[in-house]
């Protein structure tokens, strides 16, 4: 089990990792010196709340199981491993295939320079990151044997609406999205 939560955790270390490292090179690129506006409360209270789920999700990680879902969890912890990884690699690709067109989802913004991504996963689905946050908290829950797997499922509907939210002003402000959409599904390939 150990070795599990340590795999769990390298995991989350590189989701974060990965964006923080791509966010700063975005930013760099397309601000040069440029001085940045402040923040907002509402943006301000998102990132807090952000990090303090992230912060919640490492001390679950950490601790002992409280309420486990079963007493023997060996299958459960099994296909929780392949549904994290499975959402983790999901996450990470995107988040490289997106490259300079991504922003913040608090920010909810086309940016100038931004263009329809529709190569890699995105050739597939339009939002394999939400789909890929999804399944690594997701399975991420299953290898706690933790009930809070519930919780993780509840966040589908908020995401899909996210999702329906941030396509209707991509098609409007994002010339060619409308047309992508068509081609492609939202979250599961030929599916949804």
């Amino acid at each position: 089990m150990a070795f599990l939560r340590i795999y769990l955790l390298m995991g989350l270390l590189a989701h974060k990792v990965v964006w923080e490292f791509l966010k700063r090179a975005s930013t760099v690129a397309t601000t040069a010196s440029a001085a940045r506006p402040p923040q907002s409360v509402f943006l301000r209270l998102v990132k807090a709340v952000k990090i303090g789920i992230l912060l919640g999700i490492i001390v679950q990680t950490l601790s002992p199981e409280i309420l486990p879902i079963t007493a023997d969890p060996f299958a459960l912890r099994a296909w929780g491993v392949v549904v994290f990884t499975a959402g983790l690699l999901i996450a990470i690709l995107s988040r490289i295939h997106l490259g300079n067109n991504w922003s913040d989802i608090e920010t909810g913004q086309v940016l100038k320079r931004q263009t329809v991504v529709s190569k890699g996963i995105y050739a597939y689905v339009r939002h394999p990151i939400y789909l890929g946050d999804i399944l690594l908290l997701l399975g991420l829950e299953l290898c706690l044997n933790s009930w809070l797997v519930l919780a993780a499922a509840l966040l589908a509907p908020i995401v899909f609406w996210k999702a329906v939210q941030e396509e209707k002003m991509l098609v409007n402000d994002l010339p060619g999205y409308s047309v992508y959409c068509a081609q492609t599904k939202r979250f599961i390939p030929f599916i949804v």
